[in-house]
């Protein structure tokens, strides 16, 4: 009779205690993922960005400044969202790093040059599409590759982890051989050492390494098609809402078009 008593008294309790500490959860989750309100607390948003990708976000050694297309973007986006109330700060991400650093909470928004995908989707959430680009390939002048069609057995091809240029690059060649680099700035600095035969990114990435070096040039126009979307963490929806108004203005002004144009001349 105790005994059943006891079980009957712990069943109550642990129930209650579940219970309880499920309501708790619910709040903590809903408290993570407003993540706009605590931007406005803090009274800063935290972008992730390239540190390595001219044109886009590139680090410059002589002020210590990240500049680029994403970096203006981001910093318009954030004027137009906030006012002068919230101040943008840069977290450095590569494509292997800014999902993760995304998902832990250390950025609340990557506008590093990423591609929208469906594989991508189901890690986290996209703005609309800020900017359209397509994979292409990066030579030495003179190079014997003209094209995907020239990536034939015994070539090499340079790509970054984490990249969806790495992954169509095996798809699209096959029997090519493809060698990964942590970021952008190592990949060509291996191409300069004759280390690969060419470089494969969006056409973005690359126009901002042939102003670099003119020894190098694009060939074979774009085999993909490659929209860039700003991530936030998964269901932080009143944050992709808020970016997206703030995009559309920022493009229905004309603003859009004059930070692309400072940027691409292409």
């Amino acid at each position: 009779m105790f005994l059943k008593k006891f079980m009957k008294i712990a069943l109550v309790t642990t129930t209650a205690a579940l219970v309880l500490s499920g309501c708790g959860g619910e709040k903590d989750s809903k408290g993570k993922n407003d993540v706009l309100a605590k931007i406005k607390e803090d009274k800063k948003i935290v972008f992730g960005v390239k540190y390595d990708t001219r044109l886009f976000g590139l680090k410059n050694p002589s002020t210590g400044q990240v500049e680029g297309f994403d970096i203006d973007l981001s910093k318009a986006l954030a004027k137009e969202m906030f006012g002068n109330d919230v101040k943008p700060e840069y977290i450095e991400v590569t494509s292997k790093t800014r999902v993760g650093l995304l998902n832990n909470g250390k950025v609340d928004a990557v506008v590093a040059t990423m591609t929208i995908n469906e594989e991508r989707k189901k890690e986290v959430d996209f703005t609309d599409v800020y900017f359209n680009a397509g994979q292409s390939l990066l030579v030495k002048k003179g190079s014997k590759i003209h094209g995907l069609s020239d990536l034939k057995k015994g070539t090499k091809v340079l790509a970054v982890k984490g990249s969806t240029s790495a992954v169509n690059i095996r798809e699209k060649a096959p029997e090519t051989t493809v060698l990964e680099f942590e970021n952008y700035a190592e990949a060509f600095t291996a191409l300069k050492a004759g280390k690969g035969d060419a470089l494969t990114t969006d056409d973005s990435i690359l126009y901002g390494m042939e102003e670099e070096d003119p020894s190098f040039e694009l060939v074979g126009g774009t085999f993909t098609e490659e929209p860039y979307g700003i991530a936030v963490k998964k269901g932080n929806i009143q944050l992709v809402d808020a970016l997206n108004k703030a995009l559309k203005t920022l493009k229905d002004s004309g603003k859009y078009d004059e930070i692309k144009n400072k940027w691409i001349k292409n």
